[in-house]
């Protein structure tokens, strides 16, 4: 049937390039038209179905996880505005760095460092910062990490502390037992001198001759 239609859309052709008048050239060119889109329609319909791919429901092994070594020691400074923690180490390339700060964290991983991947993070820092203001700049032996602080000031450390001789004055308790828990934390921390004055205080407050154990520090 192909062959058929390639022959008769031949003689078509020839019979249309050497006809003279409109009404013949009309039918003629209605004709090839037609046996055209027959010729295209059977040829679609020859074409190999490309088969739907079938999943056999088998899972891709994760990517395995990456280990890090902690950098446990840098150094670091501040000024009013702002803390910057120098990485010492070689290597170090910008497209290879990862970083996540937020308002009281913050998280730098260095990646295939002399084929070694390397990780600086402090979960709790001392204070807020502003994450979206932070940043990593890598230089030739360093890489410096600079948090920039919510509220100016001076850090104490990098990492949060309590306050332990912030005597614990909740308005549902008695305010005596949070200067009980500071002398306690004074008593673990002290020297012996210290142990002695405080154990004094303590024992004279418990017998009644002083209402106030620490009236001997104001």
């Amino acid at each position: 049937m192909a062959q058929d239609l390639t022959l008769d859309l031949e003689e078509l052709h020839h019979l249309h390039s050497i006809a003279k008048r409109p009404r013949t050239l009309s039918l003629l060119s209605s004709e090839i038209r037609n046996l055209e889109k027959i010729s295209s329609d059977a040829n679609a319909a020859r074409a190999p179905q490309i088969p739907t791919p079938i999943s056999t429901g088998a899972k891709v092994s994760p990517s395995p996880a990456l280990n890090y070594s902690t950098l446990a020691s840098f150094s670091w400074d501040q000024d009013g505005d702002k803390v910057k923690i120098y990485v010492l180490m070689e290597g170090i390339d910008e497209n290879k760095i990862e970083s996540e700060f937020k308002s009281m964290s913050f998280d730098v991983k260095f990646h295939d460092v002399q084929g070694k991947n390397y990780r600086c993070a402090i979960s709790k820092l001392h204070k807020e910062i502003v994450p979206e203001k932070c940043k990593v700049l890598v230089k030739p032996k360093r890489a410096i990490i600079t948090l920039v602080k919510a509220s100016k000031g001076n850090w104490l450390d990098l990492h949060f502390k309590e306050d332990k001789l912030k005597p614990n004055l909740d308005k549902e308790k008695d305010p005596m037992a949070g200067i009980m828990d500071m002398m306690k934390n004074m008593y673990e921390e002290g020297d012996d001198e210290m142990k002695k004055t405080i154990a004094k205080a303590w024992t004279d407050a418990r017998s009644g001759k002083t209402a106030d154990p620490l009236g001997s520090y104001r």
